[in-house]
């Protein structure tokens, strides 16, 4: 299995899953694209807690030679005009140093396949505007626009330290 990439469930019982868990989303949040800052020790517990616990996860690592070199977050959620679920992809982390190297398509290609497998209609993410490799990478395995165009909207109803 030595020099090729796998594509894998998340096992939460692992604890080298849940180290790559947080280290990789921590390389994300505090990369340009994420802007954020790395998380506290608490958050890093309530992160894995909050995932591990969540009924509708799909989280899946990419790994080349036991190293953690990928991750795709997504939850499964039910879509009432299709009367089926849907899939959204909410985090698509690929560790700087194997960036372009075609990782990404990799683990979308599997959580494509993940979603027919259980039924889904349809796959939705969302991606900044201003992240042209990701647009280019989703554009290129069938994501577009919606139709009508649709607008990425929230309202804060906690304060957070993110």
């Amino acid at each position: 299995m030595d020099n090729i990439i796998e594509i894998i469930h998340c096992d939460f019982e692992n604890p080298a899953h849940c180290n790559a868990l947080v280290s990789l989303l921590n390389e994300y949040i505090t990369d340009e694209m994420g802007g954020g800052l790395p998380y506290t020790d608490e958050q890093k517990k309530l992160l894995v807690e909050g995932l591990k616990n969540h009924p509708s996860k799909i989280i899946m690592f990419a790994v080349f030679n036991r190293k953690f070199i990928g991750l795709v977050n997504c939850f499964v959620n039910f879509g009432t005009f299709s009367v089926k679920p849907f899939v959204n992809i909410h985090d698509v982390i690929v560790t700087q140093l194997w960036r372009n190297k075609g990782i990404g398509r990799m683990m979308l290609e599997k959580i494509v396949e993940e979603s027919r497998r259980i039924g889904c209609s349809k796959i939705t993410l969302e991606v900044r505007e201003d992240n042209r490799n990701a647009k280019h990478l989703y554009k290129s395995l069938g994501f577009h626009d919606a139709n009508p165009r649709q607008y990425y909207w929230t309202k804060y109803i906690q304060n957070s330290n993110f």
